[in-house]
């Protein structure tokens, strides 16, 4: 018999690629976020907000989070009831030393449990030159393991985070991904990318679909959209989809829960200096 979906994934951690857009479909997502970005780079704090929450920010990135291919595939692992708690951008300049360390996803979003799948869609090519993830089969069974961090400002993550146990590279799978295409993994899997050395932006959508069941730690009922089914527990605010593209309503909603969210990821830091949030 053969092994599902939801079977590769407990074993791995993690499982790609999915076909989720066509690259044309692809190309005209990446053409709404760029005309976006353009509008607002006189404007840093909007577009800090914008590469934070485009879900909330842009109709199309409200669709894609709601892509039947998406839920489909995501509903295998988690079930049909399904929120997304973000959606933020990962981009690669084009020849810049950006990098992403080896950390597991869940170990600052201050979350109760486990039951999340990170959905990566690449909206350009993912690939070794471009710095694409680095996923470790299997280590999602260690569950939670201690970081260090290091607020590297050329590090992407929040703080700069990083396992603070030695993770043998040559373990590696290396996610090559089209425009168009997905991962889903695990967040408690080891993955890692490396900078971008070619001439075009790496750009990535982390979309991070969890049950309505989780709740966050701290008590804070933080901004996320019902994507499928029904929520039966109230743990968090749903958010409707933005009506137009980057309304002052949304944004006004996108800055409250920042501070929300900039709250919980930098919990217990020495500082709060990272640029995510």
């Amino acid at each position: 018999m053969a092994n599902t979906l939801a079977d590769d994934y407990r074993r791995d951690g993690f499982v790609f690629p999915v076909d989720v857009l066509s690259a044309t479909d692809a190309q005209q997502l990446r053409a709404d976020l760029e005309a976006a970005e353009n509008q607002l780079r006189d404007q840093p704090q909007k577009l800090a907000l914008l590469r934070a929450y485009p879900d909330r920010l842009l109709p199309s990135f409200d669709t894609l989070i709601r892509h039947p291919i998406l839920q489909a595939h995501v509903s295998q692992i988690l079930g049909e009831d399904l929120m997304v708690w973000s959606a933020g951008l990962f981009i690669k300049e084009a020849q810049t030393p950006h990098i992403v360390t080896w950390h597991q996803d869940l170990t600052y979003w201050g979350l109760d449990d486990a039951d999340e799948v990170t959905a990566w869609v690449a909206l350009s090519a993912a690939n070794l030159d471009s710095g694409c993830m680095r996923f470790v089969p299997g280590s999602h069974h260690v569950r939670q393991v201690p970081h260090v961090d290091s607020f590297d400002a050329h590090n992407l993550l929040s703080r700069g985070q990083e396992v603070a146990v030695a993770v043998d590279d040559s373990d590696a799978v290396d996610i090559i991904l089209q425009p168009g295409q997905a991962s889903l993994h695990h967040g408690h899997l080891f993955h890692a990318s490396d900078r971008n050395q070619t001439a075009d932006r790496r750009i990535g959508v982390a979309i991070r679909f969890i049950r309505p069941s989780m709740r966050q730690l701290s008590g804070d009922a933080a901004l996320v959209a019902l994507v499928s089914g029904v929520d039966n527990y109230g743990h968090f605010k749903i958010a409707a989809p933005p009506k137009a593209k980057l309304t002052a309503d949304d944004f006004a909603r996108c800055r409250l829960d920042s501070e929300i969210k900039r709250k919980i990821l930098y919990a217990g830091a020495e500082n709060a200096a990272g640029q995510r949030y």
